[in-house]
């Protein structure tokens, strides 16, 4: 027997969003994406500055309102002209795979323009977050926009957040976060045609940017090589993403600083339970940072501005141990072939790929994308955006600006 799931609102909605044996959803939630006055809804959530300053703490939350004018103006330019200004938020769970294939269950978002046709729909790969309530099933993302232009939006919470928040969240390990982002899709696709809500096109669009940029470079390896005769895919779209971990690594412990403190001990551990090697936190992470590990990252309770406050350093050696920088070292040598086996230069994408990136990005440096440049030009059909957009942070505001103007 079906169970029906109505609406959060105050008015009736046309249609009755029904559980589906692929996905199933638990909180439905209809959402303006524009205010009376004709701003920006201001619980929309967008990337936020999260390099380490104490003196800014509020600066660096990642998890940023839309408030400011700039900001109202910024996406008033992703829209151009809405086809919707009720949007539909459905956060649901589906079956997909645990780091070592078996089944597991997931949560996610999709997000639809409460009326009309949709024209494709756009999986959205998140950025780094920290916090569980950052995760899609939890937040109004900023590219729920792009639903007001007509199209459904797809995106994971990824393993270690939403339902599975107590899990170990396997940090840029690309097969299974590649996995969560796939089953989803899949999962959705049933359950729009379910609700009798199919995109008119079924070629499929691909987006990520920062973690979220390297998750759909490998989300579309995936899709190319076991879901080639179910997915079609029309256009990818991947923004700053550590695409060349072993390079992003190398850099990091090369100048022995980092932008983002939280991001090194969490490749390190992410590996880890990605690729189940046993690798000891303690051999790594210095003693103030291992002795307070799970508190400020483990548990899920604060964000990344948050966490790098905590950390409270740039430097390389305060975070780790002399043998965690070691490359021969024995357990650090595994960690190092680990990095080599995530990057995801070693395969050539088939379907149309736009990288983007700006040149003065110091969080993921811009060498990944120089890399995957290297790695598939003169074999896939690849475009750039290369240009100075600012720090991490800007980036990201132009590049969902700019795959606004081109969907």
């Amino acid at each position: 027997m079906l169970v029906l799931f109505g609406l959060v609102s105050c008015r009736q909605p046309e249609i009755i969003y029904a559980d589906f044996a692929d996905f199933h959803p638990y909180a439905v939630t209809e959402s303006s994406l524009t205010m009376g006055d004709g701003s920006l809804n201001p619980e929309m959530q967008v990337m936020a500055n999260t390099a380490w300053n104490t003196d800014t703490l509020s600066e660096n939350s990642s998890v940023r309102r839309i408030a400011s004018v700039s900001y109202s103006d910024l996406a008033r330019a992703i829209l151009g002209y809405y086809y919707a200004n009720e949007v539909v938020q459905i956060a649901g769970t589906y079956t997909g795979h645990d780091v070592d294939g078996s089944a597991v269950t997931l949560s996610g978002k999709i997000i639809l323009p409460r009326k009309g046709k949709i024209k494709n729909i756009i999986v959205v790969s998140h950025y780094t977050i920290g916090a569980y309530y950052e995760a899609p099933s939890e937040t109004f993302p900023i590219e729920a926009l792009y639903a007001g232009k007509g199209y459904a939006i797809v995106a994971a919470d990824y393993l270690g957040f939403g339902v599975t928040r107590h899990r170990i969240h396997p940090y840029l390990h690309a097969e299974s976060t590649a996995a969560s982002v796939v089953d989803l899709l899949l999962a959705a696709q049933g359950y729009l045609n379910f609700i009798g809500r199919s995109p008119e096109d079924e070629q499929v669009i691909l987006m990520g940017y920062s973690q979220g940029g390297s998750a759909t470079l490998a989300a579309l390896r995936l899709l190319e090589r076991d879901y080639a005769d179910r997915v079609k895919i029309k256009q990818v779209y991947c923004g700053a993403g550590p695409y060349d971990l072993s390079a992003t690594y190398d850099i990091a412990m090369e100048q022995n600083k980092v932008t983002i403190p939280y991001a090194v001990p969490m490749i390190i551990q992410g590996l880890n339970e990605g690729e189940r090697m046993g690798l000891r936190m303690q051999d790594f992470l210095q003693p103030r940072i291992l002795e307070n590990f799970d508190k400020w990252v483990n548990s899920k309770e604060y964000n990344l501005g948050e966490i790098n406050n905590f950390m409270g350093t740039h430097s390389i050696d305060e975070i780790l141990t002399p043998e965690g920088r070691d490359r021969a070292n024995a357990e650090t040598k595994k960690l190092y072939e680990a990095l080599g086996r995530n990057s995801l230069l070693d395969s050539t994408p088939l379907a149309p790929l736009y990288l983007f990136h700006s040149t003065t990005d110091k969080t993921v440096p811009y060498d990944n994308s120089l890399h995957a440049v290297q790695a598939f030009k003169g074999k896939s059909n690849l475009r750039t955006n290369f240009d100075d957009y600012g720090a991490h942070q800007k980036g990201f505001l132009k590049f969902v600006s700019v795959v606004g103007d081109e969907i």
